[in-house]
């Protein structure tokens, strides 16, 4: 099982805003109530920040919750007004006080990262169970993580499946991944190989890349779903070109042996170059490409740099 870190969906940047409109991030997870709610969350989502204070300021006025949570994650970021973490925690209290999951799992951050005052992890894990228990996604991957882990919270194999349950039945693909590799090796939950494939094809779907390249393998060997070859060798070319070393190595095997897509060497021998610049060499393909003619391994040489260098180019 792959180790993640945990995840914190506020923006880190110091930068304050000093117009009203700049490009906006996405808004919080905070589903809008009133109409009054409805305009300040659009002028949060069209970047006028400002215009989204006033309105949040004065609808936080009235005790509305997920105004007080707007206000915590405009503070939190410095979008319009300057940054500043201890309004945000404050915001972000008052809001969790009033049963606000989303200003719950924030404040949870923020404890994790000494934002807003001091560490408190104890602090951090009881928001994440509050927000947990109103089926908040990312507070109930997040929580699973330490569960699983045993890092915060006591190992519990058990609940952190549970929780990644949770999670994953609200779509969260990073959730979906996790339980699928618990079901796969029977940790916390029975052994059930099927289960584990369906969690990966729809962790895949939502663009998970490790679940594509696990779900890619487990079509083509018929691992937990029917053996379909040509569909996983697709996807894992799908991965590689995403730029997962596993699924250029994999892609560079199929390719090598013409199963699930045609034999091309010089697409082999590329992928096999790439993947092994990316830490995944292989002896096997090494053997391979030392066979082919000069041809194939310069265009494969070629080719493979041409893709690296568009890939640094990219990022």
């Amino acid at each position: 099982m792959k180790r993640r870190a945990i995840i914190a969906v506020l923006a880190l940047s110091s930068a304050a805003f000093a117009q009203d409109k700049s490009p906006a991030p996405a808004a919080p997870a905070s589903a809008p109530q009133s109409a009054d709610l409805d305009l300040a969350y659009g002028a949060f989502e069209r970047g006028f920040f400002i215009t989204a204070f006033k309105q949040a300021s004065e609808l936080a006025q009235q005790n509305d919750a997920t105004a007080m949570t707007l206000l915590g994650e405009l503070y939190a970021q410095g979008l319009g007004i300057p940054r500043d973490d201890v309004k945000a925690a404050q915001w972000y209290r008052a809001a969790a006080d009033r049963g606000d999951a989303n200003a719950m799992f924030s404040l949870a951050m923020f404890a994790m990262q000494g934002r807003g005052g001091v560490t408190n992890q104890n602090e951090a894990v009881r928001l994440l169970e509050q927000a947990a228990k109103l089926k908040h996604p990312l507070a109930a991957y997040d929580l699973g993580l330490l569960y699983l882990q045993g890092q915060v919270a006591t190992q519990d194999q058990k609940r952190a499946a549970e929780l990644f349950q949770i999670a994953a039945d609200a779509g969260n693909p990073e959730a979906q991944y996790a339980l699928s590799n618990m079901y796969k090796e029977g940790t916390g939950v029975p052994k059930d190989l099927a289960r584990s494939a369906a969690l990966l094809a729809k962790a895949s779907i939502a663009g998970n890349l490790d679940a594509m390249v696990e779900f890619g393998i487990a079509q083509f060997n018929g691992t937990g779903v029917p053996k379909q070859q040509t569909a996983g060798a697709h996807l894992l070319l799908k991965a590689a070109q995403r730029g997962s070393p596993i699924a250029q190595n994999r892609i560079a095997h199929i390719l090598m042996a013409g199963r699930g897509l045609p034999a091309n060497p010089t697409e082999a021998v590329k992928w096999h170059i790439i993947a092994k610049a990316a830490g995944a060499g292989d002896p096997d393909l090494d053997v391979y490409a030392s066979k082919q003619p000069a041809n194939v391994r310069e265009a494969a040489d070629a080719a493979a740099k041409k893709w690296m260098s568009t890939l640094v180019a990219l990022r």
